[in-house]
């Protein structure tokens, strides 16, 4: 209850949820004693993948026994999971006492969320000097409230593709400028680039890094995979080859988020052996991103039917998503929320050979679109039909022994459904 309340004071603090600029962050950071000079941080940047490229990096390094802070958006289920600290996160009296007193210091000036949320990041990490610290980037970059690091170990650039186009000028929704707000301001030390989803968006990447002085690491020219038999996967870059096992997380996409954060831990040498990059690859914890959901509330409602629940919600999020369940011999029927700023009709467009198509409300969400609207937009698709909420969505499904449910369309919307299941 106490967290949950200075939570909603901090929210209060701005009257926009999000309010792109350095200056209110880098104000109250120095009243902080400018927590976010004082740590070892590796950052990432990109549209997809960040969330599942940081998991295995923190898999891997707790195998090495390296001691971990890591800061992530959004966070899933409860506000804790964006503050890890010494390899745990901040349980709700520890983390409710850090608010308070970066509010304090912040003494009622407008910040955004998002930006006093990093304050309490940098001011919380610095107390742990020899920790590496993992850091996800928000909307974009340039002017996100994580891009206040003077240097940094590392920057990853995970795959970029549109989204967020709201934030852009009409005639600036482009590739190349989400590229640009993405990576024009990365650091000098060290960049890796993960699989882009197009040539073109690689070129881009390429030419907006032209003048950073950072040695560059890019996916398929200084590190690559592929997927061999027998559940083993290889590994390669300068360093030598790794002959892998099979993750423990579903999806072809998953091998380059996991190729990319090996080659950036290689890269930095912190003494990480084979052995602990082997173990860690089959440890790695994935919420959200293609999720099989086991047991709970929502599975009973299924029983011996699969339950996949993933977070994907733009264009490239949706084609890795279909890429999966291609391999997949079952009916797939699919239940969608999504939020309004999306572009819906474009997400749906890659799913292919989907037996049913359920649009829901996204509880609690005031900035999603209603799932009778997200209906309409599929009228042209025989299978689509609307149910207010995901129990109903459920037990409308005609549902045939081996066929697969999958939630999806939105983050908000599967934290909503990991908190009922």
């Amino acid at each position: 209850m106490k967290l949950q309340k200075i939570v909603n004071r901090l929210q209060k603090l701005h009257p926009k949820e999000i309010d792109l600029s350095l200056d209110r962050i880098k104000n109250l950071c120095k009243k902080l004693g400018n927590p976010q000079d004082q740590i070892k941080a590796i950052s990432v940047v990109g549209t997809n993948g960040k969330q599942s490229t940081i998991n295995v990096i923190f898999s891997i390094l707790k195998e090495a026994k390296i001691k971990c802070n890591i800061y992530s958006s959004p966070h899933i289920q409860k506000i804790n999971e964006r503050f890890i600290f010494n390899n745990q996160e901040l349980d709700d009296e520890k983390l409710a006492n850090l608010f308070e007193k970066v509010e304090k210091i912040n003494d009622n000036q407008q910040i955004t969320f998002f930006e006093i949320l990093s304050a309490c990041f940098f001011y919380q990490a610095s107390k742990y000097p020899n920790n590496i610290n993992i850091i996800e980037a928000g909307l974009f970059h340039r002017f996100d409230a994580t891009n206040i690091l003077k240097s940094n170990l590392a920057s990853i650039v995970c795959s970029i593709s549109k989204d967020h186009l709201d934030w852009l000028p009409k005639d600036q929704q482009t590739i190349e400028k989400i590229v640009f707000e993405k990576t024009s301001s990365l650091l000098n030390s060290n960049i890796i680039v993960s699989k882009q989803n197009s040539i073109n968006t690689t070129d881009c990447i390429k030419k907006t890094l032209f003048k950073n002085s950072s040695k560059k690491f890019y996916f398929n020219e200084d590190f690559s995979y592929s997927k061999g038999e027998n559940g083993f996967f290889y590994y390669e870059d300068k360093f030598g080859g790794l002959k892998l096992p099979t993750p423990n997380i579903l999806g072809q996409f998953q091998l380059e988020n996991i190729s990319t954060a090996i080659a950036t831990l290689r890269l930095l040498d912190f003494n990480i052996k084979d052995e602990d990059i082997k173990n860690g690859v089959t440890k790695i914890k994935s919420v959200a991103r293609l999720q099989e959901i086991k047991s709970g509330k929502l599975k009973a409602l299924l029983k011996n039917n699969q339950l996949i629940i993933d977070g994907s919600h733009n264009e490239d999020g949706a084609r890795v998503l279909n890429e999966y369940l291609q391999t997949l011999n079952c009916k797939k029927h699919i239940i969608l929320g999504m939020m309004a700023n999306k572009d819906h009709e474009k997400y749906i467009s890659y799913f292919k050979d989907i037996t049913s198509l359920t649009t829901i409300d996204i509880p609690g969400q005031s900035n999603s679109i209603s799932g009778k609207k997200l209906k309409e937009k599929f009228k042209g698709n025989q299978n689509v039909q609307y149910k207010k909420d995901i129990v109903q969505a459920i037990e409308s499904l005609p549902l045939k022994e081996n066929d697969l449910v999958v939630i999806t369309g939105s983050l908000y919307l599967a934290g909503e459904m990991l908190n009922l299941n």
